[in-house]
């Protein structure tokens, strides 16, 4: 386990154990891939089933690129390793932005999208990183990062539309689906990402603004709140936005993380800004990467003002 490794288990997750992030990533990564292959066969997703293959693909091969350059770049061993089982380890974290890239974005038939998106969100993770401790960490969410800048330079690139995730079921499911979700996600976020009041003060955040937005403009209550109602919702606010290594560990820090995506999500909303939820994510991560980079400099000056006292004695 490198330095960074060390800093993500420690900093991010709750009893710094890598039991648990392997637990969390694993779940994660077999939920996901379960979601898609439904999504294609039975719910009614409206990409092509090559997309979400080339969108893992082109993030695995990137994850496992900038690892080799890295280690033969530092002489060390590469974190892939020798067999099987330390290899699929080791692609989980690639795999997740992968299916979530192949899952929520849709580009019509092509495939160059995908591959784009998909490599940006894994880049991301050494391009865009703040200082913690002895080491440094990512600060955006990678698919979310991958997510929200391909929309932003592809303005024809949209959305998959909240409809096809129940698209083809009826009845009961329209609820046992997300419910499922909701669920296993709270318990998840309760035990063992240790994110629960992040996913609460998003959730409350977010029906608060719903709330003053209906009043302020005079409209139906119930108008804001239908983004709410779709899995892709769920699937959003529980599994991209407390992302453990890219948010607050301290109880009140994750509150305040989840409030600052809520009053950016209306604040856009408020300027006719679409994608707000991706949007919103991305600035707040990107607020908090400055900040930890201030936080990291006043340190550096509060040593050396230290040192030069010692020095002085």
């Amino acid at each position: 386990m490198n330095i960074n490794e060390t800093i993500t288990t420690r900093f991010f997750y709750p009893k710094g154990s890598p039991k648990l992030r392997l637990f969390a990533l694993g779940y994660f990564a077999a939920l996901i891939t379960l979601w898609t292959i439904l999504g294609h066969t039975v719910l009614g997703f409206e990409q092509s089933g090559l997309q979400p293959i080339v969108a893992v693909a082109s993030a695995c091969f990137t994850h496992w690129l900038l690892e080799w350059v890295d280690s033969r770049s530092t002489r060390r061993a590469p974190r892939y390793g020798n067999n099987l089982s330390e290899r699929f380890i080791f692609l989980l974290p690639a795999l997740i932005p992968g299916l979530a890239v192949g899952m929520l974005i849709y580009p019509n038939e092509l495939l160059w999208p995908m591959i784009f998106a998909s490599a940006l969100s894994i880049a991301s993770k050494v391009i865009f990183r703040a200082p913690v401790g002895q080491g440094s960490q990512h600060i955006f969410n990678p698919s979310n990062f991958g997510i929200t800048v391909t929309l932003l330079l592809f303005p024809w690139i949209g959305l998959a539309p909240p409809y096809q995730f129940t698209e083809n079921v009826t009845g009961l499911w329209h609820w046992i689906i997300p419910g499922f979700i909701l669920i296993s996600g709270i318990i998840v976020h309760a035990y063992f990402t240790g994110r629960l009041p992040l996913c609460i003060a998003w959730i409350g955040g977010f029906l608060l603004q719903a709330l003053l937005r209906s009043w302020y403009f005079d409209i139906p209550w119930i108008v804001p709140l239908i983004p709410m109602t779709s899995a892709a919702f769920i699937l959003f606010t529980l599994y991209m936005i407390p992302d453990p290594a890219t948010t607050p560990l301290n109880p009140l820090r994750q509150v305040i993380f989840g409030l600052a995506v809520a009053s950016v999500y209306a604040l856009l909303l408020i300027e006719n800004i679409v994608f707000g939820l991706f949007i919103a994510l991305f600035v707040v991560c990107a607020c908090r990467g400055a900040g930890l980079y201030l936080i990291a400099h006043r340190q550096r000056l509060f040593q050396n003002a230290q040192f030069a006292e010692s020095a002085g004695k």
